[in-house]
């Protein structure tokens, strides 16, 4: 696979795109007042030609050269929470690979479409790749099967973010077998590094919209850190924990190297709760005020936490920010933890393309929710739209009980609002993203 590009995504997507719904909402969201202008639609100004007065007089019909589409100039960033690869999750991985190695991709099957149709889909990976020689491993010291990074972007993720307090969980040879995998498998990846160089680029994609190359920057950062497992002392850069005002030095630096878009992933919080600290509120407002990034995607609490717009961004008319999206792949519900741990969000992020700018101009989410047995000793069977599983669309192969789901609705609800709730998946604007590959 060459390493400039993705390889393409795989299956039907038959939801059409929904981008005129989303800047609708963004009419609704918090701290504007400003309608977004709907997208220009197919007009009724083309007239009729004329017909012929005789069949002498109707000229030769001639066949036209065909025409090109148009890249649209309207373009969804998707991101998702925590992919944290537990035991019970390795081993389904396993028995569905019947053994010969492991398989992750029917684990997400049930939300491709959430993740498929966006133009570019980042993942939160919350651990780091087994080194060579290793035994694939879940909590509490994760290494994940080398599988994980192709089966992600055979779904649709074009990169993900590596930045958290797992980072170094197989110490330095982890790190770096986690960036040599995503590497091979042709997706970014920003956070972490193998190098001072590697650490001082961004992960950037380029997407052909509007009429003209856009370049999206990904940052990553990580406020927490495992103790037991920190990074080298003499090689701190391995993993990115900086300061607001740092993280903007490392946006402007962006935009000064071509970066029409700025987007930042963040790992901050504690866990287990269901809005923003103190500390995470101040960092984001940070961001915010310096008017270098356009939207935030926050993790780590393993919950869901809010959607936002903050005062401030680029354009001065706001930087949106999702808290935390709580989990997407992972092991964890009611039967270890709080209810909550059992759904995660998509959020999308619609950029809007000018012929010399771009910028964020709204955000909205869709819901996922995990299938697990109550025990470790039953199979884990994969996450699933949430919202479909409430409005009765449940498919055979899911096991929880309408109960279960209807509680999971309606606690992810209190905590998100149904007032940015996204109608239906987005569908693809235009080609695959070009990954830039990041120096080292």
């Amino acid at each position: 696979m060459s390493d400039l590009t993705r390889t393409p995504r795989k299956g039907p997507h038959r939801f059409s795109w929904a981008l005129i719904a989303a800047l609708a909402l963004t009419a609704c969201a918090p701290e504007t007042d400003e309608d977004d202008d709907a997208p220009a639609g197919p007009t009724d100004s083309a007239s009729k030609a004329p017909e012929a007065d005789s069949a002498e007089e109707e000229p030769e019909a001639q066949e036209e050269p065909a025409q090109e589409a148009e890249e649209s100039d309207q373009f969804t960033i998707a991101a998702t929470g925590d992919v944290l690869i537990h035991d019970n999750v390795i081993d389904e991985a396993a028995a569905l690979a019947e053994g010969e190695e492991y398989a992750f991709a029917p684990l997400m099957s049930g939300v491709e479409e959430l993740i498929g149709g966006a133009d570019l889909a980042l993942c939160g990976l919350e651990v780091p790749i087994a080194p060579e020689g290793v035994e694939p491993v879940g909590y509490p010291v994760f290494a994940a099967p080398s599988e994980l990074a192709d089966d992600l972007g055979s779904v649709g993720f074009d990169g993900c973010s590596t930045a958290n307090n797992h980072s170094f969980d197989q110490g330095v040879a982890g790190q770096e077998r986690t960036l040599e995998v995503f590497d091979e498998a042709g997706l970014g990846h920003a956070g972490t590094a193998r190098t001072e160089a590697e650490a001082a680029q961004p992960q950037t994609f380029t997407l052909e919209r509007g009429g003209r190359e856009v370049t999206v920057a990904h940052l990553a950062t990580t406020m927490i850190h495992n103790h037991a497992f920190p990074p080298p002392e003499d090689e701190l850069w391995r993993v990115t924990d900086v300061t607001a005002e740092e993280l903007t030095a490392q946006a402007a630096q962006a935009r000064e190297d071509g970066a029409d878009v700025v987007i930042a992933s963040v790992h901050w919080g504690e866990e287990y709760v269901h809005e923003p600290t103190a500390e995470q509120r101040d960092y984001g407002e940070q961001l915010a005020q310096s008017g270098e990034i356009d939207a935030v995607f926050g993790s780590h609490s393993h919950t869901p936490q809010p959607v936002e717009h903050l005062d401030g961004g680029p354009q001065d008319d706001g930087m949106w920010v999702v808290w935390s999206m709580g989990n997407f792949l992972s092991n964890q519900d009611e039967a270890c933890c709080i209810p909550e741990t059992a759904s995660g969000i998509v959020a999308y992020a619609t950029v809007e393309v000018s012929e010399d700018d771009a910028a964020v101009v709204a955000m909205d989410w869709l819901p996922v929710t995990v299938d697990r047995g109550p025990t470790d000793d039953e199979p884990h069977r994969g996450i699933w739209p949430l919202r479909d599983l409430a409005e009765g669309e449940i498919p055979d192969s899911v096991e929880l009980s309408e109960a279960t789901i209807q509680d999971r609705w309606e606690r992810l609800l209190e905590v998100m609002t149904d007032q940015m709730l996204r109608e239906e998946p987005p569908a693809s604007t235009g080609s695959d993203p070009t990954r830039v590959p990041r120096s080292d």
